[in-house]
C-alpha cells in the first residue's frame, strides 16, 4: 500500500510503499500521536522510516495492492 507523510515545513512529501495493513498503520499513527516521540513505519524494502511526531503534518493511507490481473509475462 502506499502511504504519504506530510511534514511540516518541507515542501515535498514522504510517499512510501508498505507491506503493512491500512489498519496497522493507523495504529502507528495513531499511537505516535497519543504520546510517542516518533512515527515509525517500515517501507517494503524492509527500511525503517520514522518522522519526529511533532513535525507530522497529515498522513494518507492509501488502497491496499491487490494482485494485477491481465496478460503479460513473468
Amino acid at each position: 500500500m502506499e502511504i504519504t507523510i506530510g511534514v511540516q515545513n518541507l515542501a515535498r512529501e514522504i510517499v512510501l510503499e508498505s507491506e503493512q495493513t491500512a489498519d496497522e498503520v493507523a495504529a502507528a499513527v495513531a499511537a505516535a500521536l497519543a504520546g510517542k516521540p516518533a512515527l515509525e513505519l517500515v517501507d517494503s524494502r524492509g527500511r525503517h522510516i520514522i518522522v519526529p511526531t511533532a513535525s507530522l503534518g497529515f498522513v494518507e493511507i492509501g488502497a491496499e495492492t491487490k494482485g494485477r490481473v491481465g496478460f503479460g509475462t513473468i
